[in-house]
């Protein structure tokens, strides 16, 4: 597409007065560089679990909850058992890890978003067990659009993108000595798998939804046939990350045919 041709909304549109918070997200996500800045600030070794978008619906808000918890109430959402492991890049299982989990409800609508919310749902925040497992209870995604009735929105009609973000459930890993991870799981074969408005979707990131068992059914409580996700979370230590991060800096220095050094984590010049 020739960028002269592009129909771009006014900057006027685009100014701090007419951008909220959420837009700014939504802009920094929907061109790409909220991607570019955390594969840059945390880069994942081989095996580990990538990164994705963090998005604007993430709260403080939610619920600390126990294995085992119905986190999402929609009456209309279609049951979902979740079962996943946190492990290490060594396969050590980790326990004690802070998970921050958030979907939207059957109407692809994020419990914020409900201008009658009363208190948080969708979402929950859990702890890895002794054996890095956490499990619950939810429903399972649905593909909704990004909000696009501000600035943003119209970027994207001018692009001649859509706004749709495919099935996904975020997640989001907090433990000291552990790189912070902010992820999602997606849907395969969702029809905006290859299309993401946000290009958060990656290969390593996409799983098939299974349905249980007789013998998981009874495990963990929910009738035969619900849907299920399982996953193996693997988290990088900070050291890992440190190192990789350092590296990567140093490689595109010499790529550049500059030469420098790394000072407290930064490159400068190395001019001795």
């Amino acid at each position: 597409m020739d960028p002269s041709q592009v129909d771009v909304p006014p900057m006027k549109d685009l100014t701090i007065d007419n951008i909220t918070e959420n837009e700014f997200i939504l802009l920094s996500d929907i061109i790409g560089l909220s991607l570019l800045v955390d594969s840059i600030d945390h880069p994942k070794p081989p095996a580990s679990t990538e990164g994705t978008v963090l998005g604007p619906f993430h709260t403080h808000d939610a619920h600390t909850e126990a294995n085992g918890t119905l986190i999402s109430h929609d009456p209309q959402g279609e049951p979902c058992l979740v079962v996943c492991t946190v492990k290490d890049t060594n396969g050590k299982p980790v326990s004690g890890v802070k998970i921050d989990i958030w979907e939207t409800d059957s109407s692809g609508h994020y419990d914020v978003q409900h201008a009658d919310r009363k208190e948080p749902d969708g979402r929950a925040v859990m702890h890895s067990d002794d054996q890095g497992i956490f499990w619950f209870k939810a429903i399972v995604p649905v593909p909704y659009p990004i909000p696009h009735d501000g600035p943003v929105g119209k970027l994207l009609k001018a692009l001649k993108r859509h706004p749709y973000r495919p099935s996904h459930m975020h997640f989001m890993f907090a433990k000291p000595g552990y790189d912070h991870l902010i992820t999602a799981l997606y849907l395969r074969h969702d029809p905006y798998e290859t299309s993401d408005a946000v290009f958060g979707v990656k290969e390593s990131l996409l799983i098939d939804l299974h349905q249980t068992k007789a013998e998981q059914a009874q495990k963990y409580g929910v009738p035969e046939g619900t849907k299920l996700i399982t996953y193996d979370f693997v988290l990088v230590s900070e050291e890992e990350s440190r190192k990789l991060r350092e590296q990567n800096a140093m490689q595109a220095m010499e790529a550049q045919g500059r030469r420098m050094k790394l000072y407290k984590g930064l490159p400068v010049p190395d001019l001795d």
